[in-house]
């Protein structure tokens, strides 16, 4: 009796995707939040904190345009993503980020508005 209970709790384990804690580690998508405006700001950020650096892999980016005189500009490896001067609002963006440096700005105000991080 002890070994049918014993087997069912592995089987709900390996279903549940717990009886490895690298389970599904090579498949899953990582989320970023970008936030530019309403003022002189453009942030990126992870769980609350800002991002310097990250490792290769895919990645969902919320990118939050909360300023019509303001972009949210991401350039790097394999990756030229915009938003658009005049317009507000919130777009995602599916990206594969790969070795190297990223810069994000904001284009009409590159100057002081930006920020950079590496992928290892």
């Amino acid at each position: 009796m002890m070994r049918i209970a014993l087997a069912g709790l592995a089987v709900l384990a390996a279903v549940a995707g717990i009886a490895s804690p690298r389970a599904g580690a090579g498949t899953s998508t990582r989320s970023l939040v970008g936030t530019v405006g309403p003022e002189d700001t453009i942030v990126l950020s992870s769980n609350g904190h800002r991002v310097s650096a990250l490792k290769a892999g895919a990645y969902t980016i919320t990118v939050r345009d909360k300023a019509s005189d303001h972009d949210f500009h991401l350039t790097g490896p394999g990756v030229n993503k915009t938003t658009s001067v005049g317009g507000t609002g919130t777009v995602i963006w599916h990206v594969t980020l790969r070795k190297g440096t990223y810069k994000f700005i904001c284009d009409p105000h590159a100057t002081f508005m930006k920020g950079s991080f590496t992928v290892t």
